[in-house]
């Protein structure tokens, strides 16, 4: 039972995926990886987020960028956005990300910073299992050192 869904809009993001699912498996949360497209295969994309029992959705997406987007209008759970570096150096995907309308949120992160998103996921997680606080409480403590 997955607590973050990972979409990527396409196999060509598995590598910025890979980081998401490190990241996550190094605080052992669970996680599994879907590859699904908001523009061609939607239906796919709201059948994985509507069964889904995650808590949080990473979706990585490039170009147009709709797949966070349209992951948040489809639940009420929070969406973290992964910007690809398809064209226009990723920005493009980036402020296609940032820029939703009013009340469809989505947290965004740099440009292909997939290990940034997992730790967001994780600190979401952590809000409601001590547990998982703790690990993240003793990783930030590492990043002073």
């Amino acid at each position: 039972m997955e607590k973050v869904l990972i979409l990527s809009g396409s196999k060509s993001d598995d590598e910025i995926a890979k980081q998401v699912m490190g990241a996550l498996d190094a605080f052992g949360v669970p996680h599994r990886h879907e590859v699904a497209s908001a523009h061609r295969n939607p239906e796919k994309v709201e059948k994985l987020v509507r069964e889904s029992s995650a808590s949080v959705f990473v979706c990585i997406a490039g170009l147009s960028a709709a797949l966070p987007g349209f992951v948040a209008s489809k639940t009420p759970k929070p969406v973290i956005g992964v910007p690809v570096s398809a064209a226009l150096g990723g920005l493009d995907s980036l402020l296609s990300i940032a820029q939703m309308p009013s009340n469809v949120p989505v947290a965004c992160v740099g440009i292909g910073m997939g290990k940034n998103a997992a730790i967001l996921a994780v600190e979401i997680l952590a809000l409601s299992d001590p547990e998982l606080a703790k690990k993240l409480a003793d990783f930030k403590e590492k990043l002073k050192a």
